[in-house]
């Protein structure tokens, strides 16, 4: 009998997706525990705003509420067995490649195991490709942990790397461009007696350096998929929590967004909490600012806590720090973060933009299509409970080239357009939506879609379609516009991707054990779980595949979970062939058009991984893992090219009561080194191409 391994030494099932209790406070600010922002009944809008912008509505926090430390040890160091065990057997765990497989799949796929280790298939090696700490710019001195310092760790790759892309380098054939997101920082896990109740100036300035975007450039070695970062090169660039940004599009110079430090609202220092991101076909890259909330502290107005921002002190106190970051204080703050980012990764002296055009709220990622007349199409999710995925349809059409006229226009196109909101409609009867994730009669979950116009940017000005809402209330507090027009609540809307074989696009939703749980919205066909603790993969298809279209027809491509479990579906593929998987997060396509889904939290019992399904033909819906990463850690921002695949370890050692001291993990330098988020690559040990 197949077996699944007890949850022992893992994230406790008490934290909703699988996540420990470090990762809810040093992430998310413990999102998962407040009171689910979205309470909307689509009609209080118009007072939540009128009350909440002037400075009447500020609440002050009569006390201050200090986030104990995550308390005790046990079952850290040691906990999780040394080397890989097998938790349940996937359809193929081992063994050669199996020829029928789907183009691009053929590899033996990796058990779910507990090794602290990132655990690749047979006949496949592997290499670190840049650590946390390690030295990008010319300058920067080697990493200590023991003597760190801001302007060091501005000079280094930053911590907890996500999102990634590659991209050409001109003249450098045998070179790529690196961007990486660097999401949020572990304090307990990069410094020595860390006190969390009391952070120095110079840890807390460490950890601004920490945060952001890193760009470096990696060598490949051609007998293999192996990369190298090369410090010092000069198109290697680190941005920061207090990089200058531009802010763009129909919000900027608002009032909304002034604050003392900037009275024009057109400039704001850093970015926070970048989570996913994607690529752009004018060669630049886009950042979602995700769980922004969780370092603003001392608020009290209702638009504030539609977003998540607490009443009181932050984890990191970073408010002691810098007075921008007390809503009490700098009430417009706030509004500067949850915005897409746009980076020039080939013009290090370039100032990164936030486009307010594509709405505030928290942004998993951004990916783009373009229309068939070369107009942008962006789609995003916002990762929250019961919240709603977006996309935005520029009205300017990209220029082709790479003289400075032809950039500056192409950096300008996501200034202008309409931003939607999605609303799913299931055709099947209510009734047969039990909760229980059967399938109803016409065996599948799907039905039609509408996207819904929130407000239009032009040259001239800006438009909205919400009542009661001005266009710059619609940029700055998107998720109240989402609720007032009605968008449907979805379970944790994360990455989106478009295929680009197909035009279809692929909307990863994490997770939501709060759905259909007191008062909470209950199972619909696009979520159909109560408690949802698994997950699914939505799969959208615009209509006439044109991606401007304002309705779409929609399917559950992927439900997860154990494939013993009824409730489970992989798009009608046998569910004995195929690996378990839970919480998918991040999603990429390779060159044959199979979609590769890394996951957050898995609730399975094994590490969190990597995992390969066909989206067509007659093999689609069968999933093979590919990886499995190290104790505490999550995957991240997947790359997966012809001969190469790389993921961004996240968070190793992020176990509760884990400290420098006590870690629950020594990935990637062994016992009695730092433990430290890194970016790895993996490829074929005979040099063909990945899963062939």
């Amino acid at each position: 009998m197949r077996k699944l391994l007890p949850l022992i030494g893992t994230p406790s099932q008490s934290h909703p997706g699988g996540r420990s209790a470090m990762t809810c406070r040093f992430r998310c600010g413990d999102a998962c525990f407040h009171e689910v922002p979205n309470t909307s009944d689509n009609e209080y809008v118009g007072e939540i705003i009128a009350g909440a912008i002037g400075r009447r509505a500020m609440v002050r926090a009569a006390a201050v509420v200090t986030v104990a430390a995550a308390a005790g040890t046990a079952g850290v160091a040691g906990a999780l067995p040394a080397a890989a065990a097998p938790l349940r057997e996937s359809g193929k765990p081992s063994g050669k490649p199996v020829a029928k497989a789907a183009r691009g799949l053929r590899y033996s796929s990796v058990a779910p195991n507990t090794a602290d280790a990132v655990t690749v298939p047979d006949g496949y090696a592997q290499n670190v490709v840049i650590r946390w700490g390690e030295p990008i710019l010319r300058g920067a001195p080697a990493f200590d942990p023991e003597k760190q310092t801001a302007a060091a760790q501005a000079g280094q790759f930053g911590y907890n790397n996500d999102f990634l892309a590659l991209l050409p380098i001109p003249g450098e054939c045998d070179r790529q461009l690196l961007v990486a997101n660097h999401e949020y920082t572990d304090e307990v896990l990069m410094f020595r007696g860390y006190d969390a109740a009391n952070p120095t100036r110079q840890q807390v300035e460490v950890a601004w350096a920490a945060h952001g975007l890193g760009v470096v450039v990696v060598q490949e070695d051609r007998r293999t998929g192996k990369l190298t970062a090369v410090p010092r090169h000069h198109l290697n660039r680190r941005v920061t929590a207090t990089t200058e940004f531009r802010l763009t599009g129909p919000a900027a110079g608002s009032d909304l967004l002034k604050t003392s430090a900037d009275p024009t609202g057109t400039k704001v220092l850093g970015t926070l909490n970048n989570c996913s991101g994607g690529t752009t076909p004018w060669g630049t890259t886009l950042h979602g600012e995700e769980n922004f909330n969780q370092y603003f502290a001392n608020s009290g107005r209702a638009t504030d806590k539609r977003y998540g921002i607490g009443t009181g002190a932050t984890e990191r106190k970073w408010e002691r720090f810098d007075k921008r970051f007390d809503v009490a204080q700098e009430p417009n703050e706030v509004h500067r973060f949850g915005y897409v980012v746009e980076l020039d990764p080939y013009d290090p002296t370039s100032t990164p933009r936030k486009h307010t055009a594509l709405g505030r709220f928290k942004h998993e990622a951004a990916t783009v299509r373009l229309t068939e007349d070369g107009r942008p199409v962006v789609y995003t999710g916002d990762d929250e409970r019961f919240d709603y995925f977006y996309k935005f349809v520029g009205s300017k059409r990209m220029k082709k080239g790479s003289s400075r006229a032809v950039r500056e226009h192409n950096l300008s196109l996501l200034d202008e357009g309409t931003l939607y909101v999605a609303r799913l409609t299931g055709d099947s009867p209510a009734i047969e939506i039990d909760g229980t994730g059967k399938l109803p009669a016409d065996g599948e979950f799907d039905g039609s879609g509408e996207w819904i116009p929130l407000a239009t940017a032009t040259a001239e000005g800006a438009v909205s379609h919400v009542e009661g809402m001005s266009a710059e209330e619609v940029f700055v507090f998107t998720r109240l516009a989402g609720d007032k027009v009605g968008a449907t609540k979805m379970d944790r809307p994360e990455d989106i991707q478009p295929s680009p074989v197909t035009g279809k696009v692929y909307v990863a939703l994490t997770n939501n054990t709060n759905r259909g749980v007191g008062a909470n919205a209950k199972a619909d066909e696009a979520n159909p779980r109560n408690a949802n603790k698994h997950g699914h993969i939505l799969e959208l298809t615009e209509r006439r595949n044109r991606p401007e279209s304002t309705a779409f027809a929609w399917s559950l491509f992927l439900v997860a979970g154990d494939p013993e479990d009824p409730a489970t579906y992989f798009a009608g593929f046998p569910k004995d062939e195929v690996s378990p998987i839970s919480c998918p997060d991040n999603v990429a396509f390779d060159p044959h058009g199979n979609l590769w889904i890394s996951t957050d939290g898995s609730q399975l019992g094994s590490h969190d991984g990597l995992f390969g399904v066909a989206t067509r033909g007659s093999r689609r819906g069968e999933l093979k893992q590919f990886l499995t990463v190290p104790t505490g850690a999550e995957t991240c921002g997947p790359i997966v090219q012809d001969r190469r695949v790389l993921v961004a370890v996240q968070h190793p050692g992020e176990i509760d009561g884990a400290t420098v001291e006590k870690p629950a993990s020594t990935w990637p330098d062994g016992a009695g080194k730092i433990v430290r988020p890194a970016v790895v690559a993996v490829w074929r040990k005979d040099g063909e191409d990945i899963g062939v």
